[in-house]
């Protein structure tokens, strides 16, 4: 009996050891960077990110913005394309509220129908910052922050560039708009802004408005439309480059030039736009900046450290003339 308990007693070392160094080797795969900073243990901060989709030029630069932002400030990216679609990006953000995400962020595609995710995100103890386009909840508690644009003001902006080009203009002005997606906040607010502007000049008129969804097809679309029920269209209102820049296929191909026989105003300042505006086909851009990415990540890293940020947080941005748009082209980053 002496020698078997002798012999048991290196074999009972050796599985102690054994057990020891597998205990090791998972603690060491559960700290690798598997994704969720909540699952994977590590202090890299993982954000998902809904995009509203790939809709125009200004939405491309946005993306652009994002994903390069994180990767220079280290934040791991989960990125999703909504394609333009409201159950999409609830399906998005629930994913990311189950892989147990840091920070989740969107742009929303429409302002209402948010309450429920935005809850169940802020039970999982998610900040949410909305990034672009806001949404009408009257609960704020359910995101931390707004970032992005006044779209009132862009709108108002170039209706009050309107009013002073037409001061001397005789007779109705007949307006035609491009609306973005129906629904949508810079759709709205940009509808919104416009219309209070123009209300101070009783000449100025709206004549037709409709959904061209931001996108160029649906410009083109719209405005073949407009073309071939209104006679007599003295300007255009798009809320956004690509809209315009379809319309513009719509007008030449009408017979009319662009920039002269219908005044064209539109809303973002991408490198098309701008070019169009400087070779004098449309005549007024008020700026809406995509670049968001970089106060994107800071917002990002303040709210998973728990720190106070202000409600809502506007980019700095212009507006347009011909000449304006020449100067400023050749360093256009989008």
């Amino acid at each position: 009996m002496r020698n078997m308990r002798m012999s048991l007693a290196p074999r009972r070392a050796v599985a102690a050891l054994a057990a020891v160094l597998l205990a090791g080797s998972v603690a060491a795969c559960g700290n690798s960077d598997t994704g969720g900073g909540g699952e994977g243990g590590n202090d890299k901060i993982v954000m998902g990110f809904s995009q509203v989709g790939a809709e125009s030029g200004w939405r491309t630069a946005n993306t652009n913005s994002i994903k390069e932002a994180a990767a220079e400030a280290g934040i791991e990216l989960k990125f999703d394309d909504a394609q333009q679609k409201q159950e999409n990006q609830i399906k998005a953000i629930r994913n990311y509220i189950q892989q147990k995400v840091d920070v989740i962020a969107f742009s929303p595609v429409v302002e209402s129908g948010w309450d429920t995710v935005l809850k169940e995100a802020k039970d999982a103890g998610i900040p949410v910052i909305l990034t672009d386009r806001a949404v009408d909840s009257a609960d704020k508690s359910l995101y931390k922050t707004f970032l992005g644009s006044d779209f009132v003001k862009e709108g108002r902006l170039s209706g009050e560039w309107l009013i002073e080009e037409m001061k001397d203009a005789t007779g109705d002005v007949n307006i035609v708009e491009l609306q973005g997606t129906t629904g949508s906040a810079p759709a709205n607010d940009r509808k919104q802004g416009f219309a209070e502007a123009i209300a101070a000049d009783p000449k100025l008129k709206i004549i037709a408005s409709q959904s061209g969804d931001f996108t160029r097809a649906g410009g083109k679309q719209v405005m073949e439309q407009f073309l071939k029920a209104h006679p007599k269209i003295d300007v255009l209102f798009a809320h956004n480059d690509d809209m315009g820049l379809g319309a513009l296929e719509a007008i030449t191909a009408a017979g009319k030039e662009p920039g002269k026989d219908i005044i064209i105003i539109t809303i973002d300042a991408v490198k098309d736009g701008m070019q169009a505006l400087a070779d004098g086909k449309f005549n007024f851009i008020a700026e809406c900046s995509p670049l968001l990415g970089p106060q994107l990540m800071d917002l990002a890293k303040k709210v998973h450290a728990g720190e106070e940020v202000a409600p809502r947080i506007e980019v700095d941005e212009t507006t347009f003339t011909q000449e304006q748009a020449k100067e400023a082209l050749p360093n256009r980053k989008y």
